[in-house]
């Protein structure tokens, strides 16, 4: 009875291919917004100043490093939730998923989300004379809390890499 539920459990796996696919669709929707972002600033090159044309290149920026993103999330997560599993389905033998780090995923994210903020800060400053000083004031804190969020993950997982069978753990 607990091995067929244990089969059951596992062959549940295949459901979040659904979701992966999903994450696809939407990265190729934001593709084509990004071609469309991109044609409009090819059109209107001339009639843009500097600092526009490079709000605009940084908005770029921004598209790339968001779908780089769900990419990395889709993979290592496919990578490590169906497709590993896919030879091993039928042995008994799966303690590699109890050593599975995600550590290493969620700094990346976490990264990538400081990254994101980053930009999008540095086009609010580049636009400062323009915007409100509370607006700028809050999202000020918000790249902080995103900053000391992923410091401390990285943190975290320096100490625990530190306890236990650190050789055990698997990298995405």
């Amino acid at each position: 009875m607990l091995l067929a539920f244990a089969r059951v459990i596992l062959a549940g796996r295949f459901i979040l291919v659904v979701f992966f696919l999903g994450l696809m669709w939407g990265l190729a929707l934001y593709a084509l917004r990004f071609m469309g972002k991109l044609w409009e600033l090819t059109t209107e090159i001339w009639q843009k100043t500097e600092a526009d044309l490079l709000i605009d290149v940084l908005h770029l920026l921004d598209s790339v490093l968001v779908a780089s993103l769900v990419v990395m999330v889709a993979l290592s997560s496919y990578d490590s939730l169906v497709d590993r599993l896919q030879g091993e389905a039928d042995q008994q033998e799966m303690r590699w998923v109890s050593r599975t780090d995600h550590g290493n995923l969620k700094i990346k994210v976490a990264t990538a989300m400081v990254a994101i903020s980053s930009i999008h800060l540095l086009q609010l400053f580049l636009q400062a004379e323009t915007q409100n000083e509370t607006a700028i004031f809050w999202r000020v804190v918000i790249h902080m809390v995103f900053l000391v969020g992923a410091v401390l993950l990285g943190i975290l997982d320096r100490l625990g890499a530190h306890h236990g069978d650190a050789g055990k753990n698997e990298r995405v």
